[in-house]
């Protein structure tokens, strides 16, 4: 097979599903702010991207009462197909106590054990201060290697001191983050 082939050609203009999970409950959210500027450097250097955001905000009261699968709204279950479906993860979280979000585990907790089979996952979480950086590792990393998902050996990690609030919301104003 040559490089013009139209194989070749077709895997190069194919549409790539990205699922965003934000795993914060309030909005506006520092994570929703990291999730959207790693959304935007994906976007500045891939062209062929279609994002599918689960945001936990607006989720909540459609996963929260489900102790089953059965139990979940339909927005729930389309949450769900739209994780399973993506060709790549954004799984970001908020740290709370030292770990993400309850509701982002009770989330995750609904999906098969093999769902996410070799899954490219990108992980990021947000914190009060640098001390919570180590929850990618020693939390989210493991759910996802549970999942047995490719999670990339970098992850990226905010603190509060890198936002700055401004109306409606938060901005980055940390060059690491932002270059």
């Amino acid at each position: 097979m040559h490089n013009g082939s139209p194989q070749k050609a077709k895997s190069m203009s194919q549409v790539h599903k990205v699922t965003a999970i934000v795993g914060s409950i309030n909005h506006p959210s520092r994570t929703r702010t990291l999730v959207d500027a790693i959304v935007s450097s994906l976007q500045a250097t891939t062209q062929h991207i279609e994002v599918t955001w689960v945001e936990l905000a607006t989720l909540a009261p459609h996963i929260g009462a489900a102790t089953s699968h059965d139990a979940l709204t339909t927005q729930g279950k389309a949450a769900l197909q739209a994780i399973e479906k993506a060709d790549l993860l954004i799984a970001a979280s908020p740290v709370y106590k030292g770990s993400y979000t309850g509701l982002f585990k009770h989330l995750i907790d609904f999906l098969h054990p093999d769902a996410l089979v070799g899954k490219p996952t990108l992980l990021a979480a947000t914190g009060g201060s640098d001390r919570h950086a180590l929850v990618v590792d020693q939390e989210l990393r493991p759910l996802f290697s549970f999942f047995r998902t490719y999670t990339v050996p970098s992850a990226v990690f905010a603190a509060d001191a890198e936002f700055q609030a401004i109306t409606g919301g938060y901005q980055i104003h940390s060059a690491s983050l932002t270059n």
